[in-house]
C-alpha cells in the first residue's frame, strides 16, 4: 500500500466516488507537505513522514472532532518538537476541535488552548497553559506541571514568618524564581526569603543555566539562571526569593 492509498483507506471505506477522492487526497496531502511522496511505500519514509501521513489519513475524512493520543511519541525529541508546531499549525487553519492526550507537560504546555490534567482517571484542573502553570489548583498539579522546589527545613521557617498558612502546609517555588548571587551579593530588593547555599551542580543549558544547590541543613534547591552567571561545583552562593511567588497547599490560598 503505497501514500495515496493509506491515506484514501478511509473515504474508500465510505464509498466515495474515485474523483473525490483524488481531489480530498491531493488537498491534504498539499497541506501536510507529502505531495512529492504519494506514490511511495509508507515504510519506506521518515518517522516524521509517516506521522504526516497518519495526520493526513484522519483529516481526510474532515472530522468535526480529531482524537491524537501520544502522536509524537515514537520521534526523536527535535523532530517532535517540528511536528508539534506542524499538527498546531493544521489544527488553526482548519478550524477542527481536536483531544491531543499526551504524558509530555511540555508538549501539553506548547499545543494547547486548554488543558485537562488527570490523576487516576480523575480532572484534576482544567485551564488554559498559564493558568494551570502559574495558578495550579492541586498539590500533584503544581508538581506533574513543570520543575518546581519543595520548600523545607530553614527556609521554611523563613518562609512561615512571611506567609500565614495553616499547620502542615506544604510550599513549593519555580526555580526562575529563585534567585543565586555570591554570598556578599547584593541580593534583589523584591526578596524577603534568603539563605546560604553551595553549588552542587552546574548545568549550562544555551539560553538558560541549572544550578543545584545545597542549603547548610542539607535541604536541596535548584534554579534556573537566564542570565550570564556561571558557579563551580562547591562555590558558596546566597539563594533569594520573594514569598509572593510561593505556591502553598494544605494552608491558606495565596491570592
Amino acid at each position: 500500500m503505497n501514500v495515496y492509498e493509506n491515506i484514501a483507506f478511509g473515504l474508500r471505506a465510505h464509498r466515495v466516488n474515485k474523483k473525490v477522492i483524488a481531489e480530498k487526497v491531493k488537498n491534504v496531502a498539499e497541506r501536510t507537505g507529502i505531495t512529492e511522496h504519494l506514490t511511495k511505500k509508507v515504510s519506506d519514509l521518515s518517522g516524521g513522514q509517516q506521522q504526516r501521513i497518519a495526520i493526513a489519513r484522519a483529516l481526510v475524512l474532515e472530522p468535526r472532532i480529531l482524537l491524537m493520543d501520544e502522536p509524537l511519541s515514537n520521534l526523536d525529541a527535535k523532530l517532535r518538537v517540528t511536528m508539534r508546531e506542524e499538527i498546531k499549525r493544521l489544527q488553526k487553519e482548519l478550524g477542527i476541535t481536536t483531544i491531543y492526550v499526551t504524558h509530555d507537560q511540555e508538549e501539553a504546555m506548547a499545543i494547547s488552548d486548554r488543558i485537562a490534567v488527570f490523576n487516576k482517571g480523575c480532572i484534576e484542573q482544567i485551564g488554559t497553559p498559564r493558568e494551570i502553570y502559574d495558578h495550579p489548583g492541586t498539590e500533584f498539579v503544581a508538581k506533574f506541571i513543570g520543575d518546581i522546589n519543595p520548600i523545607s527545613g530553614e527556609l521554611e521557617a523563613k518562609v512561615k514568618a512571611n506567609y500565614p498558612a495553616e499547620e502542615g502546609a506544604a510550599f513549593y517555588i519555580r526555580p526562575q524564581k529563585i534567585r543565586v548571587g555570591g554570598p556578599q551579593g547584593r541580593l534583589p530588593e523584591e526578596a524577603d526569603v534568603a539563605a546560604k547555599a553551595v553549588v552542587e551542580e552546574f548545568e549550562f543549558q544555551g539560553t538558560y543555566s541549572k544550578v543545584k544547590m545545597a542549603l547548610e541543613d542539607g535541604s536541596r534547591l535548584f534554579s534556573l539562571c537566564f542570565d550570564n552567571s556561571s558557579f563551580c561545583i562547591g562555590d558558596k552562593v546566597m539563594v533569594a526569593f520573594n514569598s509572593k511567588d510561593i505556591l502553598c497547599f494544605g494552608g491558606k490560598t495565596h491570592e
